[in-house]
C-alpha cells in the first residue's frame, strides 16, 4: 500500500470515470466507515449520507449538475445532506448513543447535555444550517483520503442546484439539503486531467510558524 502523502499526491479530482468498472461491496463497506468515524463538531454529525447508485436518479441528478458525467458514470455517488434546522432532539439523542455505548447513567451526562444545548439550540436557523453544512465537510474529507490510500478515485462536486437535489431526493420532508456531493469509481483511461502535475501552493506561502 502506498504511503498516505503518496496517495493524496496520487489523487485528483476525477473528471471521467469509467462506468464499467464498480466499487466492490467490500471496499464501498470500508468507505463508508471511514466517513461514519469521520471527526465532527460534539460529535453529533448532524448531517446524513445518500449512496445512490439507481441510473434513473442519477440521471435526474445529472440534470441537476450541470450535465456532468460522474454524477452518472461513477461507480457510486454520496450525497452528503445536511441538517436544516435542530432542537434539543439531535443532542438528546447523541447522548442516549453515548450512554448505550459507553455503559454511563444518562444521569452523569446531563450536565454536558445542557452545555452543548446552550451553545447550539437557541442558534439563529441560518446559523445552525451553515454549521451542520460545515460537518458534512469533515467526513467528505474522511471519504476522499480513505478512497485514495484504496486507489480509489474520487471527485468532489459543488456544481449543482441544491434545491433541485433536495427536491429530487425528497429531502425537505426530512429536513435535510444537499450540501455536497462526491463520485466515487475509477478513472478513465481518456481523463486527461489525471496526466497533469498537481498544483497546491507551497508550505512558505501556506504555512506560517508562531513560536
Amino acid at each position: 500500500m502506498k504511503s498516505y502523502i503518496e496517495s493524496l499526491e496520487w489523487r485528483y479530482a476525477t473528471k471521467k470515470f469509467d462506468s464499467e468498472k464498480r466499487v466492490s461491496d467490500k471496499d464501498l463497506n470500508l468507505l463508508l466507515e471511514a466517513t461514519r468515524l469521520s471527526a465532527s463538531s460534539f460529535g453529533l454529525q448532524p448531517y446524513h449520507v445518500f449512496i445512490i447508485t439507481d441510473p434513473d436518479i442519477r440521471h435526474s441528478l445529472k440534470e441537476a449538475s450541470w450535465g456532468q458525467s460522474q454524477i452518472t458514470d461513477a461507480s457510486h455517488l454520496f450525497v452528503f445532506a445536511n441538517i436544516k434546522n435542530f432542537g434539543p432532539e439531535l443532542i438528546d439523542s447523541y447522548l442516549k448513543e453515548v450512554s448505550d455505548i459507553r455503559e454511563i447513567p444518562a444521569e452523569g451526562l446531563k450536565a454536558y447535555g445542557e452545555f452543548m444545548k446552550s451553545k447550539l439550540v437557541d442558534l439563529p436557523e441560518d446559523v445552525k444550517e451553515n454549521w451542520t453544512a460545515k460537518q458534512t465537510y469533515l467526513a467528505m474529507g474522511n471519504l476522499l483520503s480513505a478512497a485514495s490510500t484504496m486507489q480509489i478515485d474520487a471527485c468532489p462536486i459543488e456544481g449543482f442546484e441544491a434545491e433541485a437535489y433536495d427536491e429530487i431526493l425528497k429531502l425537505h420532508e426530512k429536513d435535510l439539503t444537499t450540501s455536497v456531493v462526491v463520485a466515487v469509481g475509477y478513472r478513465s483511461k481518456e481523463d486527461e486531467t489525471q496526466h497533469l502535475k498537481k498544483v497546491r501552493r507551497p508550505k512558505e506561502s501556506l504555512f506560517t510558524h508562531i513560536y
